[in-house]
């Protein structure tokens, strides 16, 4: 991919806007391209190769000095995170250019709404002594190996893992103490897994199909960008919570057939 001019990074790899002053420096409209680049922790030259390539707009010129302002600082936000999450300078332009006169406030809050993961947990870090404790001690690499292809667990090197999701490896682990075998435990896990992407998969169809592809064949109109947005901040939400309904539903119907089935052959 394109990395030209790359913006300064953190420690986790994505690019980052310097303070500079806080919001107060963000919202003036009268920062010299030094206090942008100071602003935004750009180079002057970044500033002006965006500038070039027509993704930044012209600084308003008050007599031999150029001037930028909040839309100039929030289309370098949105430059950056964008090349931050893997996209090059060319698929920004596109992007910027289809926008029309949206807003760099607007397209990036539309970017952050598209882009932020809908889990909400932090990984944690584990270790083989770790593992041992909570899991016992047979576990082989048989299904060491089954949960890392499962991505419970992330090798990490030197017997340490990473834990995408800690809530998942507590449910692991509660049913291995309630006496469900190792493999019979990955094996639900796995079936939860499938499952689950079926239903991630016909959420983002019917967004796609109802939602984005009518405003993609009305030619993106701005005004409309808004509830667009909206309607995929609601989806998270809307998602999580149709599938807990309907999964409690079909548990209960389940366990009663179920014991009802075992009851029955007891009689």
């Amino acid at each position: 991919m394109e990395r030209d001019n790359p913006a300064p990074r953190i420690g986790n790899g994505r690019p980052r806007l310097r303070d500079g002053g806080g919001e107060a420096a963000a919202e003036r409209d009268d920062l010299t391209i030094e206090q942008l680049a100071q602003e935004t922790g750009m180079t002057v030259r970044n500033i002006r190769a965006h500038q070039s390539r027509g993704l930044l707009p012209a600084p308003a010129i008050r007599g031999r000095t150029g001037y930028y302002g909040r839309e100039h600082v929030a289309r370098l936000r949105l430059i950056a995170e964008m090349q931050g999450d893997g996209f090059n300078l060319k698929a920004i332009e596109r992007l910027l250019c289809g926008a029309g006169s949206a807003t760099a406030e607007e397209l990036l809050g539309f970017k952050r709404a598209v882009t932020t993961p809908f889990e909400q947990e932090s990984p944690e870090l584990i270790d083989a002594e770790d593992l041992v404790a909570r899991f016992g001690g047979d576990v082989d690499q048989r299904v060491l190996a089954k949960a890392i292809k499962l991505s419970l667990l992330v090798p990490l090197g030197e017997d340490r893992y990473e834990v995408p999701s800690p809530t998942l490896l507590r449910a692991g682990e509660e049913l291995v103490r309630l006496g469900v075998p190792h493999e019979a435990m990955l094996g639900v896990l796995e079936q939860i897994g499938r499952h689950s992407e079926g239903v991630a998969d016909a959420f983002v169809k019917l967004f796609l199909e109802q939602i984005w592809r009518p405003f993609e064949q009305a030619g993106r109109p701005e005004d409309r960008l808004p509830e667009v947005r909206l309607a995929t901040e609601r989806l998270r939400p809307l998602a999580s919570e149709a599938l807990l309904a309907v999964f409690q539903r079909r548990m209960t119907r389940a366990v009663e057939q179920a014991f009802g089935r075992t009851l029955e052959r007891g009689r």
